[in-house]
């Protein structure tokens, strides 16, 4: 059985204001979400990384080549009527969040689409939980999503996807993919993190 319930996607309403989103509740299936998360490549340090930085075994690599498919990449064109295909892709993981994380932001301008795919164990935290804006306001949400249970949540880049939480420092796994505007911009964006993967090695910082 397949990792993501593509059809649960398919299904789901987006939302359009004040940017356009979707949030797909156990879009790892239950039946396999403790596999995502104990394939899940130890991460220690703050930030991101990217994939050529980290060692991947085979249950995960699996659940990656399923969010790089064409059968995913349709259905997020089909939701958000955007074309994607040739686009550059990006990917990179997160694995443990520091307290100064989570500052509000809209997310570069060379991204097209914004995936976030959470790979924890319930979450009991305050803190941690990605609130979607209507302004850069922390309080001023129309939605909170709790990064557990293989909850998925998709949106569209703009100069008002205004996003960020509460503060939490530890462990929180997240798989992001960026959909980008050019091949230039994915290299840039690849090299920036796995510098800064290779830095955060060397002097055990995050």
């Amino acid at each position: 059985m397949s990792f993501l319930d593509i059809d649960a996607l398919q299904r789901a309403t987006p939302v359009s204001d004040p940017f356009n989103y979707v949030v797909v509740p156990e879009f790892i299936r239950t039946s396999r979400q403790s596999q995502a998360i104990d394939s899940f490549p130890q991460i220690s340090q703050g930030g991101s990384f990217p994939l050529i930085s980290l060692a991947l075994n085979p249950a995960f690599n699996s659940l990656l080549e399923e969010l790089d498919g064409e059968a995913f990449e349709q259905a997020v064109e089909e939701k958000f009527g955007v074309e994607l295909k040739g686009k550059p892709k990006l990917f990179s993981l997160r694995g443990y969040c520091r307290s100064k994380d989570g500052k509000i932001h809209t997310d570069s301008k060379e991204k097209i689409i914004t995936v976030l795919l959470y790979i924890n164990h319930e979450w009991t935290e305050p803190g941690g939980r990605l609130r979607l804006l209507k302004s850069n306001n922390l309080n001023d949400y129309v939605d909170e999503v709790a990064p557990d249970n293989g909850t998925l949540l998709i949106f569209r880049r703009s100069d008002n996807s205004f996003h960020g939480h509460e503060p939490f420092e530890g462990k929180r796994c997240s798989i992001q993919l960026n959909w980008l505007t050019t091949d230039q911009r994915r290299r840039f964006q690849t090299m920036r993190h796995s510098l800064s993967a290779k830095l955060k090695n060397l002097t055990g910082r995050g």
